[in-house]
């Protein structure tokens, strides 16, 4: 059986799991997949794929190139890159991990203090002998909006909360009651955005919600507000972003997501003032791989002796 690991940018997929006890020749990618004929390659004669969360895309038309795959498995309980009905349809069974919830939530932090104080600035100039120039905003007494109050933002909200922020939410189906369970307020869309100092997105992207944040609703956001995305990098309209950022109608952003990953070297989104960029780190700790890689070796076992494990349908 040859197993193959993809996306493993870090080479790190043996680091946290023992794959010797599957008893399979595995290879391990560990650079960006760069188009349909190069994953055709990288796959061909594999059984068994492992993919990092949403890194590569396999839908229907690149299924349809894979004839001896069997089994996909992708860390995460979900994962929107896949076409499941498709890969039932070609015999593939997919299958998928646990995931920590914490993660996510604690970069959306340090992306939040890191515009507001504007750290990265300021520490690379002191690496440059320089000293303090920028003054920075503060977190206790202004408001918060979390676009998208679910197992991630509400979190958020907690610390927000804790750092003695004034909370406030919106989703599309978001309740006052719901709202309240987690001790914030149900507002609109349109005064969160026109009343928070900081705008924070946890929002699950779908053909509905692509483009949530685009210029009309950029133009609401006060001038002294920063905007952090660590959800999916469609919910913002990039071009639009670029615009409030290079005419200096917003504070700053923060973003781990982006339209287009690894960022190519000649985006301007690298360029962009008054931004903090990750590359797409909100999952990427310890903690989460030693649930990913080792959940990952289980489901192979189980498919292997007949009967799969978190199938995902």
């Amino acid at each position: 059986m040859r197993i193959v690991i993809l996306d493993d940018y870090q080479d790190v997929s043996r680091d946290f799991e023992d794959w010797s006890v599957l008893d399979a020749d595995i290879d391990v990618v560990t650079r960006p997949v760069t188009d349909t004929a190069d994953l055709e390659s990288l796959l061909a004669g594999a059984e068994v794929v492992v993919a990092m969360r949403e890194r590569t895309v396999f839908d229907a038309d690149r299924l349809s190139r894979l004839p001896d795959l069997r089994l996909f498995v992708t860390t995460g309980a979900a994962n929107a890159s896949i076409d499941l009905e498709a890969a039932r349809a070609h015999g593939v069974t997919v299958c998928g991990t646990e995931a920590p919830r914490t993660a996510t939530p604690e970069l959306t932090w340090g992306l939040i203090l890191s515009v507001l104080r504007q750290i990265p600035a300021e520490d690379a100039r002191v690496r440059a002998g320089g000293w303090q120039e920028t003054i920075g905003g503060d977190l206790a007494g202004s408001r918060l909006g979390v676009i998208g109050l679910g197992r991630l933002g509400s979190r958020v909200a907690a610390v927000g909360k804790a750092f003695g922020m004034d909370v406030v939410a919106w989703s599309q189906n978001l309740t006052a009651e719901r709202a309240a369970e987690v001790g914030v307020r149900a507002v609109d869309k349109d005064e969160l955005l026109a009343t928070s100092d900081v705008v924070t997105i946890h929002y699950k992207l779908g053909e509905r919600s692509r483009g949530l944040i685009g210029a009309a609703e950029l133009a609401r956001m006060k001038p002294n507000a920063i905007l952090v995305n660590t959800s999916r990098a469609g919910l913002v309209d990039t071009e639009a972003l670029l615009a409030v950022l290079a005419d200096g109608r917003i504070r700053g952003a923060g973003l781990d997501v982006f339209d287009t990953e690894p960022l190519p070297g000649d985006h301007p989104m690298r360029r962009a003032p008054r931004t903090v960029l990750t590359p797409h780190l909100g999952y990427v700790t310890e903690e989460t791989y030693r649930v990913f890689y080792p959940q990952a070796v289980e489901d192979i076992a189980a498919w292997t002796a007949g009967e799969p494990i978190r199938v995902l349908t």
